[in-house]
């Protein structure tokens, strides 16, 4: 099975490099030592990719950031020269019809073997314009997304109406922050800072809906330490992301717990008349940890609210059938990537930001971290102070 995905990727990844090579190199180069510099260099960049992958996990985790840095950069930029070299078809497409109009009108000189329609300095130039399009646009969106990646989560003040709220608890605040990702190009700093800014709101309650780490506790344990200085009046709780599901999800549980955040694994709590409930990640069924609805919320008194947090957007289909007032997600990162963000919608209910799922609101939060490329483009990280509001 691995042997196979591994094909897949070197098949992707060689077929995209192919056709960067042919727009960036054949298209704009004419020489053959040129091209030859180019093969060359489109060859190694796609290997890059591969190597990073394998090496960002092999390697300690103290090395990690060496090889992860260039390789997720170049994987950002790729992907956005591809989008680009794309869309310019359309007008490489239209310039070269009416290139080619306009040389069938010319007059032919009966001594020339050359086509009417075949002028290698028009395509030369045309090659490198619509390359040095590409590589500026493309370049300016990844520099973008590292600035955003890497800055301070944007702080966004959510107000959200529950029909069953207690009077109260009108104006109770829930800060909800997904996706830290702490690893390899994310360590302690990041952890503080999110703290930092989430104490700074004077929350009644924190609520981290998964994907926290991309490692082990070993490697990865002083990174999270900081969580143990949140401050929530009515405590701080987690629920399990897909990722510390590859990271060894059970000495996490421990972790997180020993940290103070309480960890909701299938279960609920009381919180001033409202039930707080949590599920495991979706990721957790091929390990035999996966969500158990009826365990978390089964039982209850329907009259009073209740919020779920549960990593992904796609469980609020099962959240609905329970009779969830209102689901906390991540997972989705807000596409990280525009467009990227397409792609993701194709899987999940919901991107980003407030919706329903068969009758349950769902918000989700665009998380607080990255995974792979340190680049977020048109999907800034965020920390959501969700203010719940009676109907």
């Amino acid at each position: 099975m691995i042997a196979i995905l591994l094909a897949v990727v070197l098949l992707v990844v060689g077929g995209i490099h192919f056709y960067l090579w042919k727009r960036l190199v054949k298209d704009t180069t004419s020489t053959r030592r040129a091209r030859i510099v180019g093969s060359v260099a489109a060859v190694v960049l796609a290997l890059v990719i591969p190597a990073t992958l394998a090496l960002s996990r092999a390697l300690p985790h103290s090395q990690q950031a060496l090889v992860a840095w260039p390789g997720y950069l170049w994987l950002a930029l790729m992907f956005y020269l591809l989008v680009t070299l794309a869309l310019l078809e359309i007008p490489r497409l239209a310039i070269r019809l009416w290139q080619r109009r306009r040389a069938a009108a010319a007059p032919v000189d009966p001594d020339s073997s050359d086509k009417p329609d075949f002028d290698p300095s028009r395509r030369l130039v045309l090659g490198r314009s619509l390359a040095a399009t590409a590589g500026v646009l493309s370049a300016s969106a990844v520099g973008i997304g590292v600035y955003q990646a890497m800055g301070a989560p944007n702080l966004k003040r959510v107000p959200i109406r529950l029909a069953k709220l207690p009077a109260s608890m009108n104006g109770f605040r829930i800060a909800v922050v997904s996706d830290i990702h702490l690893g390899p190009l994310l360590g302690r700093a990041h952890t503080e800072r999110i703290v930092r800014m989430i104490n700074g709101v004077d929350a009644d309650l924190v609520a981290i809906v998964g994907d926290l780490v991309d490692g082990s506790v070993a490697e990865l344990g002083p990174a999270a330490e900081p969580l143990q200085d949140l401050r929530g009046k009515h405590g701080a709780f987690f629920v399990t992301g897909n990722h510390e599901y590859f990271s060894g999800f059970q000495e996490w549980v421990d972790e997180v717990n020993s940290l103070g955040v309480r960890v909701l694994r299938n279960e609920r709590v009381d919180v001033l008349g409202l039930d707080l409930a949590g599920v495991n990640d979706l990721s957790g069924e091929g390990v035999g940890d996966g969500p158990d609805f009826a365990k978390a919320l089964d039982g209850r008194d329907a009259n009073r609210p209740v919020v779920l947090l549960a990593h992904q957007p796609i469980q609020a289909h099962d959240a609905a059938k329970h009779g969830v007032d209102l689901q906390l997600s991540g997972h989705t990162h807000g596409g990280q990537m525009v467009p990227f963000n397409l792609l993701v919608g194709l899987q999940q209910p919901i991107v980003a930001g407030l919706g329903a799922v068969d009758g349950t609101q769902v918000y989700v939060t665009r998380g607080a971290g990255f995974w792979g490329p340190p680049v977020r483009f048109g999907a800034p990280p965020d920390i959501s102070i969700v203010e719940l509001h009676g109907a």
